[in-house]
């Protein structure tokens, strides 16, 4: 920002600052004001509202005087509607008083409704109050904000001058409200569960560590709700879910948050089948009753939400997009010459499923453009899944693909205490190796295990990608109010 305009600002500021310092000396302000509509109804309910007295309150974004009469636009929560303030009507004293408001300012307003020569709809006002003075400036008419970085540090001024990202999140807000609908209408109970975690457990992830002063003792923020919800199985309850926050002390990107929004459920007596089944009509359903649609565009590439979706394994993915195939190898040494073949050079002391993995990773996913499952992921990826009775290089476990990116993760969820315990060692082998990732080992987590858990399907959603999708956001910046920022600098 140039030193010319910086001080334009101060000096608006400077000179909000006087109107504001004479308004309290003259007691201006009104404590509240008693609004009976939204503008957003006047437009839509014209017809029964023409001629009546309406009392509605926003922020002033735009003010035209023609000499005794002026005309301004008043936007609230639902949209803007033009308001009509003559002289004549409100008096010498307080026609003076409006001249003297600034945009930003946040009045109430008393009027009746009427359409102006050009058809707009409007409001005559008869009265008004002030209630708060904007003491700075919002950007610049034409030019709005467009500084993404600004947007997401200040995002109440995005909400302010960008009426588009509000109904982002109203969408947002829809979405999980449907979410819950859809559950609760297929007999499963809202539950919550702890937050902070005395061991990191449920995914492969890096936690955030904090400190409990009382008890002496390191906590992790949870990076998965997992091995809590399936305790609530283990008791007898038989579908739970919970939307609610996760933390990962990982990379952040256009489709990463440190903390974000996941739904997870757990179904006794359903495997991964049932899973995706799930998946799919709810994605579809949520789509067709917030948006009215089925058919959603993303970045300018149409996405047919219509059920049922593709299902492919892994190895048959990996066979159609890379051009290798792992059907006929079961040695780690065939594993990492395929993937020499086609250019990728996986890291030393990986397994035959974790080449497998890597080569899908890099050359697969993005190529998974309409709403995919890829099915039976290799077993040294997946700790929590249960292993193929016919082939247990592989487990029960399914990933959702849509544009390229992961959506959703479900397993028939491993219920074996003894093989779940001896999957934790692994992972317990892997970390004391130096990767942070990998999970720690749960004791109670397989004491509970071990009273019995039902057969049960899992499933794992990450809300805030599938908006981005459903709102062609192209970041996850956009559909997270208070995305994690660096600090802004102290200059």
């Amino acid at each position: 920002m140039s030193e010319n305009i910086l001080e334009d600002m101060n000096e608006l500021m400077l000179q909000r600052r006087e109107k504001l310092a004479e308004l309290r000396e003259e007691k201006a302000f009104a404590e509240k004001y008693e609004t009976t509509h939204h503008a957003a109804e006047i437009e839509k309910n014209y017809e029964e509202l023409e001629d009546k007295e309406v009392k509605l309150a926003g922020r002033l974004m735009a003010i035209r005087t023609h000499g005794k009469a002026s005309f301004a636009d008043l936007m609230d929560m639902t949209s803007k509607v033009q308001l009509y303030i003559k002289q004549n009507n409100v008096g010498e004293d307080r026609y003076e008083f409006f001249q003297n408001l600034d945009l930003g300012d946040i009045i109430g307003i008393t009027g009746t409704v009427f359409k102006t020569r050009r058809g707009e709809v409007s409001i005559n006002v008869s009265s008004f109050e002030l209630l708060t003075k904007a003491l700075r400036p919002l950007p610049e008419k034409f030019h709005g904000l467009k500084d993404k970085d600004i947007r997401y540090r200040q995002r109440y001024l995005d909400l302010i001058v960008n009426p588009d990202v509000k109904e982002t999140f109203v969408i947002r807000s829809k979405i999980i409200r449907e979410m819950r609908n859809f559950l609760e209408e297929k007999g499963f109970l809202e539950v919550e569960t702890p937050m902070m975690h005395p061991i990191a457990g449920g995914a492969t992830a890096r936690p955030f560590v904090t400190h409990h002063n009382t008890l002496d003792m390191d906590l992790y923020l949870r990076i998965a709700p997992e091995l809590y919800l399936k305790r609530l199985i283990v008791g007898g309850f038989e579908k739970v879910f919970e939307i609610n926050r996760n933390f990962r002390n990982e990379g952040m990107s256009y489709k990463h948050n440190p903390e974000f929004t996941t739904l997870e459920l757990y179904q006794a007596q359903a495997d991964y089948h049932d899973m995706m089944e799930l998946t799919e009509n709810l994605i579809y359903s949520l789509s067709k009753k917030v948006l009215d649609k089925t058919v959603v565009e993303y970045e300018g590439t149409e996405l047919d939400l219509t059920t049922p979706w593709r299902r492919i394994t892994m190895v048959e993915a990996v066979k159609e997009y890379a051009g290798v195939d792992f059907t006929e190898i079961d040695s780690a040494a065939e594993a990492y010459e395929l993937a020499n073949s086609i250019g990728i050079k996986p890291e030393e002391g990986l397994s035959y499923g974790e080449v497998l993995n890597e080569i899908f990773e890099e050359r697969v996913e993005e190529k998974l453009i309409q709403p995919t499952f890829v099915m039976d992921y290799p077993i040294e990826v997946s700790p929590l899944a249960k292993k193929i009775a016919d082939d247990p290089r592989f487990t029960y476990r399914f990933e959702g693909f849509i544009y390229g990116r992961e959506i959703a993760n479900a397993f028939s969820e491993l219920n074996d205490p003894e093989e779940q315990k001896s999957r934790f060692e692994k992972q317990v082998e892997m970390r004391e190796a130096g990767d942070e990732e990998a999970q720690m080992m749960d004791f109670d987590f397989i004491r509970a295990l071990e009273y019995g858990m039902p057969p049960t399907g899992g499933l794992g959603i990450g809300i805030d990608r599938l908006i981005m999708l459903l709102t062609d956001s192209s970041s996850i910046r956009d559909v997270i109010l208070f995305p994690t920022m660096r600090p802004e600098s102290t200059n």
